[in-house]
């Protein structure tokens, strides 16, 4: 979908369904900066009932997540000491958009999101993105991304707001330009947190850093010959098949903050050569018969156990505005 400025905004507008649904809400300069994202969203995909603002379609399965040996070092979190029995998982995999029908051939990054359930019948949860990287620092810039594209249609006089945008935000620019090939699979993309967290062990240490989760079988990614014969779903499909043959395995990791590492900007990739902790291993092993559009899930980022915070202010509206798009979903005005 990245491919140039101009077809950003232009595809954007091209995958809104053509039954979608108009919502009312209250005057925008009533509402909280998390509600003005989930209608910023709506915007550029539309409303689709019963269906996320963004990441509408996805699939759902279940694993295990065993911590590693070295977890404890960085964090007393519950699901990071070692376990008796694996911790059970629910992982969602899903297409970067807020249409339930695009296409899985598209180029807009994937979301992977999974639910830890502990024993004593706490959660926690991670919310990582296939792109090492945001297009802008602050929940507000985000809005801003999100309000210039649905204001960029293919009529819209030139330059678009969105090329206004971009010209005035080179890290969103460089974020849109980036090439974001179609995978084999879900299964074989490296998914990287957005935000940074700080993590405290249990003699009080703390450790800043940002999640990435990286695939057992490594990174494969389709070329445009292999695209070209692609089915919409071929994702979903594929991931089914896989599960079926065997289990499938990320490392969860932490890339950990260096001194000047900016830890509130998550448009600031770190560099490659930071350290890196592994925290342990999820094991996907089954393939659930939930809808991949209609599920009853909701995937916090802000969700974590003692031991680990929030050091992004993003975090927080991230976290507020999921349940928003959620209650929308399950009643939709």
């Amino acid at each position: 979908m990245w491919k140039s400025l101009a077809a950003a905004a232009t595809l954007a507008f091209a995958i809104v369904s053509p039954t979608v649904v108009v919502a009312q809400q209250a005057p925008a300069s009533q509402k909280s900066v998390p509600e003005q994202l989930v209608d910023a969203f709506n915007a550029v995909f539309g409303v689709h009932p019963g269906a996320r603002a963004n990441h509408a379609k996805g699939v759902i399965l279940e694993g295990t997540f065993t911590p590693s040996a070295s977890a404890a070092s960085v964090s007393k979190a519950a699901h990071l000491q070692k376990q008796k029995n694996p911790i059970p998982v629910t992982v969602r995999f899903s297409d970067g958009s807020g249409s339930p029908t695009v296409p899985d051939t598209n180029e807009m990054p994937r979301g992977m999101a999974v639910k830890f359930a502990l024993a004593d019948g706490s959660k926690t949860d991670l919310v990582v993105l296939s792109f090492n990287g945001f297009p802008v620092a602050t929940a507000e810039e985000f809005r801003d991304f999100l309000l210039a594209i649905s204001a960029s249609g293919p009529d819209a006089p030139k330059p678009t707001a969105f090329d206004k945008f971009l010209s005035s935000h080179p890290t969103a620019k460089a974020f849109v330009e980036a090439p974001k090939p179609p995978p084999v699979s879900y299964a074989t993309l490296t998914y990287f947190g957005i935000n940074a967290f700080k993590f405290t062990n249990a003699k009080g240490v703390a450790t800043f850093g940002r999640y990435q989760l990286r695939p057992v079988a490594g990174e494969q990614f389709l070329t445009k010959e292999q695209v070209s014969k692609m089915g919409p779903d071929y994702l979903l499909d594929e991931i089914g098949d896989r599960v079926r043959r065997g289990p499938i395995k990320f490392k969860l990791m932490l890339q950990v903050a260096e001194q000047g590492d900016k830890i509130d900007d998550p448009s600031i990739a770190w560099p490659d050569t930071r350290k890196k902790v592994e925290l342990g291993t999820i094991m996907i092993t089954t393939a659930t018969k939930e809808s991949h559009t209609a599920d009853k899930l909701l995937f916090l980022p802000g969700a974590v156990l003692p031991g680990i915070e929030a050091a992004d202010p993003m975090i927080a509206a991230r976290s507020a505005a999921y349940p928003i798009s959620f209650v929308r979903r399950l009643k939709p005005q």
